[in-house]
């Protein structure tokens, strides 16, 4: 995490210390049940210890991170039950917007819909699963944005952020991007028709196959 001219102390200080742990915990670079220590993020990030903690206050709001009493601060380990929990969850969430974008979104980003579902189909026939975990996060990104219902992206974006360490693993297991493509294709196939009814179904199907895929 390199070193910038900035204030070390205040409110840019504690953003720019959230910032900069919660891209490492979404990215991977800090592990589920891995000890934060206040000293040394303070060194690393060269702000305050009271900087620190405040971000990790506001990161165990968004359920990042675990506040342990006399213990300090870990990266909150997500059970598959949780998971399971969040993605029910998001399977109401995602539905509504998907129904919203269906009578929403414009001709030119129902288009960028159509493109996205071709560059899914050839990162899947290519062999390419990280290109198309990175496809398949970007379409629901599009869905949630053409949609216009800003408070269930906000909620989504929360609940997503605890799915990270999850969603990556399922898409890396050998088949899963074949099984999913179609599902995806059948999201934007009902969105691009703008039937809103067919398009909530094709998203609660999609999560219903991802607990499937969480609980196997």
């Amino acid at each position: 995490m390199p070193k910038e001219a900035r204030p070390s102390t205040g409110e840019q200080a504690k953003q720019h210390a959230l910032t900069q742990l919660r891209q490492a915990i979404l990215h991977g670079d800090m592990a589920p049940a891995q000890r934060l220590v206040e000293n040394e993020l303070a060194e690393q990030l060269d702000v305050t210890r009271a900087s620190i903690r405040a971000a990790l206050i506001d990161l165990a709001a968004e359920g990042l991170v675990e506040r342990i009493r006399n213990r300090g601060s870990r990266v909150r380990v997500v059970t598959v039950e949780e998971a399971v929990a969040i993605t029910e969850c998001r399977m109401v969430l995602e539905g509504l917007c998907a129904a919203k974008a269906a009578v929403a979104a414009g001709d030119d980003q129902l288009t960028e819909l159509a493109d996205l579902g071709r560059a899914m189909t050839k990162a899947v026939a290519d062999g390419e699963p990280v290109t198309y975990s990175e496809l398949n996060h970007e379409l629901h990104d599009k869905v949630r944005e053409f949609s216009g219902q800003q408070t269930a992206v906000a909620l989504l974006e929360r609940l997503n952020a605890q799915l990270v360490r999850h969603r990556f693993q399922l898409a890396l297991r050998p088949g899963r991007p074949q099984q999913s493509l179609s599902e995806h294709l059948a999201m934007i196939e009902a969105i691009t028709a703008r039937d809103p009814q067919a398009a909530e179904a094709a998203v609660r199907a999609h999560l219903t196959s991802v607990i499937e895929a969480l609980r196997d």
